[in-house]
């Protein structure tokens, strides 16, 4: 069973950071990927950012330059770094797991990120 766990969320202003982090509870061998989605009020989820199993990355463009993710596979976690953040990152972020030979998706509970001044 594949259990994800997020932390992280808060209240930022424009120009700050935050760090999300989201623990993946599963054989390691499942997983092909570990990402973020985010989903603004009256907008669609949208990919974020994501991590294979190999290491290759990808990012929206919207984030590039700005986030970056991360892994820690000895802690099952991984990381969104948030840097110059915008009003336009205002979401609930939530992290993913896509299972390996299927590529089923497994969604965490979401964590609120608001950039506000």
């Amino acid at each position: 069973q594949v259990q994800l766990v997020e932390s992280g969320g808060g209240l930022v202003q424009p120009g700050g950071s935050l760090r999300l982090s989201c623990v993946v509870s599963a054989d390691i061998f499942q997983i092909h990927a570990r990402g973020w989605y985010r989903q603004a009020p009256g907008k669609q989820r949208e990919l974020v950012a994501d991590i294979t199993s190999t290491g290759t990355t990808t990012y929206a463009d919207s984030v590039k330059d700005r986030f970056t993710i991360s892994r820690d596979n000895a802690k099952d976690t991984v990381y969104l770094q948030m840097n110059n953040l915008k009003p336009e990152d205002t979401a609930i972020y939530y992290c993913t797991a896509t299972l390996a030979g299927t590529g089923l998706k497994k969604w965490g509970q979401g964590t609120q990120v608001t950039v506000s001044s």
